[in-house]
């Protein structure tokens, strides 16, 4: 008895001390390691850190999606720098400096995307398929079922969003098995089912296109020949032909166009969105942007050219700072694949994610005066060059950035041309009645509205 009593607290000394040497090194709540100074100075000199005894593990779970949303933006707002977080099995790295996202974003060794595209993947969001046809050789009409499909992607990702913020739900044993789990599965099936219909049709079609008669024809064509005197295919059709000589197989084609589904969809039309609400909102700047449209620009669009196009000088600042303002994708994370030195301050450990909030980096004062403020004339040259070049990144920057910005860019500048040139637009809604919800893409919780009055000539 008396040997159990010494032993006993002996045995919570013990503890204790190990507890206190493990705690310098790991999240104990969090079942990681931490992250550390590289010259062992204290973490607080360098970033802010977030949580106490058990990190930011239950932060999240009852929190609604606008709620999320806002949930970074406090602490970006509060804090003004660098902070970390620590949620199960993964510390956070969360980036609202320019000169941090530029050290990410240009670094070979973090070219990994977050835990939640894992997630996701290979289907992530949808919406606009005006690119995405275009890329596909595609009409993707109602036979494909273009309806259901938005519905589906639109379940994946709420499944995904209630996914983080659950932490058991990290393990795919418990999350598999749950009610949100099964939906998720239920809907990922339709989702591949569509993939390959899409592939289907556009194998029909380019199968019948290469028998046909007129072939030697159309490889002739001059509309369809680029410099080089080859023909333009679209992706689909390059990566059906590579399958027939061996290099792909179906399942690599339908990853592939799992992916630019995602990257085509909802980020343009979110972008016209926005643009169309904030020439509604600023008469001025409409007048602006369509007394330069009237310069430059014909009443005939059948023959608008890529010189008009570079010509829209004000028109170019206004979407810039549309995107600004209201970044399609609001944030894009990277993952540590071993443990990294970064800034030469600080060491990450394997499986470190690194949040990159492209909307506060957007809406940081240090970079943009009044950054409430809607103001065009930001974008303009003598401005751009005062600027960080990471301080501006709606495409993402570095090996990894939206190989699709330049169509992007000159998809929303056509569609605005021809809704400027028809109408005058006048508003409905405004930017202080509605609030954002979390997602891979920008959403609202109500939808934005206009009016539109066919502009007299």
């Amino acid at each position: 008895m008396i040997l159990l009593l010494i032993l006993i607290p002996l045995a919570i000394i013990v503890l204790s001390y190990l507890m206190v040497q493990w705690n310098r090194d790991y999240a104990l709540t969090s079942f990681t390691r931490k992250i550390k100074t590289i010259d062992g100075s204290p973490m607080e000199d360098a970033v802010t850190v977030v949580g106490g005894f058990w990190g930011s593990n239950f932060d999240l779970l009852s929190m609604n999606l606008e709620q999320m949303f806002y949930y970074s933006r406090t602490f970006a707002k509060s804090f003004k720098r660098p902070y970390v977080q620590y949620f199960l099995m993964s510390p956070v790295y969360n980036v609202i400096e320019p000169s941090d996202a530029e050290l990410v974003l240009n670094d070979s060794r973090l070219l990994s995307k977050g835990v939640f595209y894992t997630f996701l993947h290979p289907f992530l969001k949808t919406g606009l398929l005006t690119s995405t046809e275009t890329a596909l050789g595609v009409c993707l009409d109602d036979r494909l079922d273009g309806d259901e499909y938005r519905q589906n992607i639109n379940e994946v990702e709420e499944s995904m969003l209630e996914r983080l913020k659950n932490p058991l739900m990290a393990f795919d044993c418990i999350y598999y098995n749950s009610g949100d789990g099964k939906k998720y599965l239920k809907s990922m099936e339709k989702l591949h089912a569509f993939s390959s219909g899409i592939i289907e049709k556009r194998r029909d079609l380019l199968s019948k296109e290469l028998e046909s008669e007129d072939m030697e024809a159309k490889k002739t064509n001059q509309e369809d020949l680029n410099v080089y005197g080859k023909r333009r295919y679209a992706m689909l059709d390059t990566l059906l032909r590579a399958e027939k000589d061996g290099l792909i197989d179906h399942a690599g084609i339908c990853e592939e166009v799992d992916t630019f589904m995602f990257e085509g969809f909802d980020t343009t039309s979110m972008n016209l969105i926005f643009a169309l609400m904030s020439l509604a909102l600023y008469p001025d700047m409409q007048k602006k942007c369509y007394e330069e449209l009237q310069e430059y620009i014909s009443d005939d669009l059948t023959l608008l050219d890529m010189q008009q196009l570079n010509n829209l000088k004000y028109l170019d600042c206004f979407i810039k700072e549309t995107q600004r303002m209201y970044p399609s994708v609001p944030g894009i994370a990277r993952e540590c694949t071993s443990d990294t030195v970064f800034g030469g301050k600080l060491l990450l450990p394997k499986n470190t994610q690194i949040n990159i909030h492209i909307y506060d980096i957007h809406m940081n004062p240090k970079y943009y005066d009044e950054p409430e403020v809607f103001r065009p004339e930001r974008f303009l040259p003598s401005e751009t060059e005062k600027r960080h070049p990471f301080a501006f990144i709606p495409f993402s920057a570095g090996q990894r950035n939206c190989i699709g910005q330049k169509f992007a860019m000159l998809e929303i500048k056509t569609l605005l041309i021809y809704v400027l040139k028809n109408f005058i637009l006048e508003p409905v809604t405004k930017p202080e009645s509605f609030r954002f919800h979390a997602g891979l893409l920008i959403r609202t919780k109500t939808d934005i509205k206009i009016k539109i009055r066919k502009r007299i000539v």
